[in-house]
Formats: C-alpha cells, sequence, structure tokens
C-alpha cells in the first residue's frame, strides 16, 4: 500500500473515561427518542472518522478494528470518495433508476462484471442493503429454476428481511420472537474445522450435506444454496479446503443456483477481490454490500446474464437501489481499492497480526482457534481446558479494549469470538497498538 495523507492524527488518545460526558448525554438523549431494538457495541458517540481512528464527541481518540462491519474499507472520509460524493450531490441527488436511468448505475453494473469471479456473460442489479441483496438473488434462483428450496447453513447470517431471517441460523438476537419466517428454507451442517469431528475434510464435509439435502428435499425442489464463503456472523468461520468447491459443482450438475453472499467477504477484505477466489469456485451469483461504496448504503447481486435476464423487467429494483450519489461513493471507492492494491494490503494485515494472536493463544489456555483471512481475522474464547464457548470473556474483553481506547467487535453462534475488521486503510504502527491492547487486555483479565 502506497502512503496516505491522513486527515486526523492516527494515534490513541484518552482524555475522558469511556463514555465521556457528551457521549452520556447522547446516550439519556437516545433513551428518549431511539427504539430500544436498535442495539450499539459502543457507548461512544462518533464526531471525526478518519483512518483507522474514531475521534468521538468528547474528543477520545479511538482505534477503529471494526470498520463499521466491513464498511469502510477505504477509511470513512477517504478524499476521493468524499469528492466523488460532493459532485454528484451537486448535479443530483436521485432520479430512480427505473424512472430516469443515470450513467453511474451502468458504470458500476460494468466494473462488477469484471471484478466479480467468472469469465461468463453477466448481469447485475443495484439495492441498498446486504439483505435486499440476497433475498433478489433468491428471487432471480426460484423464477429461473421454477424451483422452491432454498438450502442455507448452519452459523449462517444473511440479514434482517422476513426471507433472510430464515436463511439466518442464529436467534437471538436476530429472529427470536419475529416469525413466522418465509418457508421452503432447509439448513445443512457446515464445515467448522474448530469443532467438527477430527479429521473431516472440507469435501467429507460437503459430501455430508449433500446428502441430507438429496434424502430431505430432493435436487429437483431446490432452486438454491445460499452459503457465505466465510461466516461473517456467525463467527468468521472458514471452511475446510475443499467444501465449497464441492458443493458448487455438485449444484452446477443438479442445475441448483450457487449463491454466494460475500456482504462481508468481498471488496478485497479477505485478501481477494472476493472470498470465492480463494477457492477457486465462480458463484452463479454474487450478492455484495458493505465494503462496495466506501460507507454509503448501496448494495448489489452480478450473476449469469442467463440467469438475471429470465426476470421480467419490474421484477427487480427499488425506488433508491442504486442511488446516484451512493453510485459514485463506489466507483471512487473501488478506484481506491485499485490504486492502494488493498487486497494486498488485506494480506499484509494477516501476515502482521496473525502471528500476534498465535503468540497470544500459546501464552494462554482461553482461546481455542485464530483463523480467518487478510483483513477478517478472529479469536475464539474458550473455557480453560474444554472447548466450552466462553461468551463471557469475549464480552468482557471488548468492554476492556474499548475502555482502553479499541473498538472491537464480537460475534459467533456462541458469542464467544473477538472479530478484527480494521480499515485496509489503517497505519501499520497503530494496528500495532490495537493488537497490543487486544493482547494486553486478554492476559489482564485471564491472568
Amino acid at each position: 500500500m502506497t502512503s496516505i495523507d491522513y486527515r486526523l492524527p492516527q494515534r490513541r488518545v484518552l482524555v475522558t473515561a469511556l463514555p465521556g460526558p457528551r457521549s452520556a448525554a447522547l446516550t439519556a438523549r437516545r433513551q428518549a427518542a431511539v427504539a430500544a431494538g436498535v442495539g450499539s457495541a459502543a457507548p461512544v458517540y462518533a464526531a471525526d472518522v478518519d483512518g483507522g481512528v474514531i475521534v468521538d464527541v468528547d474528543g477520545n481518540s479511538l482505534i477503529d478494528l471494526g470498520s463499521g462491519v466491513a464498511v469502510t474499507s477505504v477509511g470513512a472520509s477517504h478524499p476521493r470518495v468524499v469528492a466523488a460524493i460532493a459532485e454528484q450531490a451537486e448535479r443530483f441527488t436521485h432520479t430512480c433508476f427505473m424512472v430516469t436511468p443515470y450513467e453511474g448505475y451502468v458504470r458500476v453494473a460494468e466494473e462488477l462484471a469484471a471484478l466479480t469471479p467468472g469469465g461468463f456473460d453477466k448481469r447485475t442489479a443495484l439495492f441498498n442493503s446486504g439483505a435486499e441483496a440476497v433475498e433478489n438473488a433468491v428471487k432471480v434462483a426460484r423464477l429461473a429454476t421454477g424451483r422452491p428450496a432454498v438450502v442455507a447453513f448452519d452459523h449462517a447470517f444473511h440479514g434482517r428481511t422476513n426471507l433472510t431471517m430464515a436463511l439466518t441460523a442464529k436467534s437471538m438476537p436476530y429472529k427470536a420472537h419475529f416469525g413466522p419466517f418465509a418457508p421452503e428454507i432447509h439448513r445443512m451442517p457446515l464445515s467448522y474445522p474448530y469443532r467438527d469431528e477430527a479429521g473431516l475434510t472440507g469435501e467429507q464435509a460437503a459430501r455430508r450435506a449433500i446428502s441430507r439435502i438429496e434424502v430431505q428435499i430432493g435436487a429437483d425442489s431446490v432452486a438454491a444454496i445460499v452459503i457465505e464463503p466465510i461466516q461473517g456472523e456467525g463467527g468468521f468461520i472458514v471452511p475446510a479446503p475443499g467444501f465449497l468447491a464441492t458443493l458448487a459443482q455438485w449444484a452446477r450438475e443438479r442445475g441448483v443456483v450457487f449463491i454466494a453472499d460475500e456482504v462481508q467477504t468481498g471488496f478485497a477484505r479477505t485478501g481477494a477481490w472476493f472470498a470465492s477466489e480463494h477457492e477457486g469456485i465462480e458463484p452463479d451469483i454474487v450478492a455484495m454490500a458493505k465494503g462496495i461504496a466506501g460507507g454509503m448504503p448501496l448494495s448489489a447481486i452480478t450473476g449469469r446474464a442467463e440467469l438475471l435476464d429470465r426476470v421480467h423487467a419490474g421484477g427487480l429494483g427499488g425506488t433508491y437501489g442504486g442511488n446516484p450519489v451512493a453510485c459514485a461513493a463506489a466507483l471512487a471507492g473501488i478506484e481506491v481499492m485499485r490504486s492502494l492494491d488493498l487486497p494486498a494490503r488485506a494480506r499484509a494485515i494477516e501476515t502482521a497480526v496473525v502471528p500476534r494472536l498465535r503468540e497470544l493463544a500459546a501464552d494462554t489456555d482461553v482461546i481455542g482457534d485464530v483463523r480467518g483471512r487478510g483483513a477478517m481475522l478472529a479469536v475464539e474464547f474458550i473455557r480453560p481446558g474444554t472447548d466450552a464457548p466462553d461468551p463471557q470473556l469475549a464480552n468482557a474483553i471488548a468492554a476492556e479494549a474499548l475502555s482502553r481506547g479499541v473498538v472491537l467487535l464480537t460475534c459467533g453462534t456462541y458469542g464467544n469470538v473477538i472479530r478484527l475488521l480494521p480499515p485496509l486503510v489503517i497505519g501499520d504502527e497503530l494496528l500495532a497498538d490495537g493488537i497490543g491492547v487486544l493482547a494486553e487486555v486478554v492476559r489482564d483479565l485471564t491472568r
């Protein structure tokens, strides 16, 4: 990655205890105005964000190891993205592509056809959120195949709409008491190397799932397989080699649409443009969002032309889908990713961070697994001497790290995983400081 001129000093500075008085006052206002069902990981309120730091309303400068859940890979205020947003906003903020189209939407579709895996003819539709992208991918698959059933996997997270909640595996907080859910969703076992039986290969895990699909559903009834190449909210689970490829081959042979949910893994996050590339697979449809547009709301599905072009005019879309300002941000963000070679930067982050995490695991007895790819890394915490998940420790680590000026996120089906999603433009010294704080906290809480 070439050098970056940051707008804010890239260092951790605490001027108050956290949360500070202004953040505490905002929390009181929030409780009187914002629905209680909207949660936040940290009780501090952002005032300015640049590179790898978040400056809160009290003037504290915090190290950002979350990127707004893998969104601000190019930073939350990259000057090229900001300039593109301003330029487009001066011209127009909205016409609705379904009413009066514009070039930015077309250019984003062209970029996604070039970036996503597969050399076949592709088409794209743009939306607002990852859940919308996944839901529309399923719509396309069902229409194109004429089949009803959709296969999802253990530990999956695909969104918060009714259909994507049905696809999602974890009940609390995503599904509890929100049903009934969309029908014809069938869940199959994932490859989870840390918790699978010893010696189970990726291909064997895939054959286990395929056998259940054929027995319980029947291949002729399956419209689509929907899977994250690396599980996100489920715990950053990287399937064993061969798992995804075996599923994709079976899907191709049976006329099943293979949908890769790359909402969290896409756009250089894992050290490739898309995580599917690590396994050499070419999904029929890729669902994208998060890192696509430098923090602006935008999502997409890109897939085989013969699938997406089967849908009748008006069957895909939405009032705000492919908003012109968000499209301008996406085009600028992709340009930044290319110019800075952020896939390579993600690989460099992995090289710098993983050895330190493994050293920490060797020094303590509370880490069961260190895993991930690129700048999508995770630590799974367990109770000493067992494989039992320890969500209390994971939550305590995140809270204590925040008190020392580092923003961390938890995840996992069992709530026992700390995930690391730093902005890809974070500097080496700031990243090292953030990982150092994490290690210090783990040792302090477990010694």
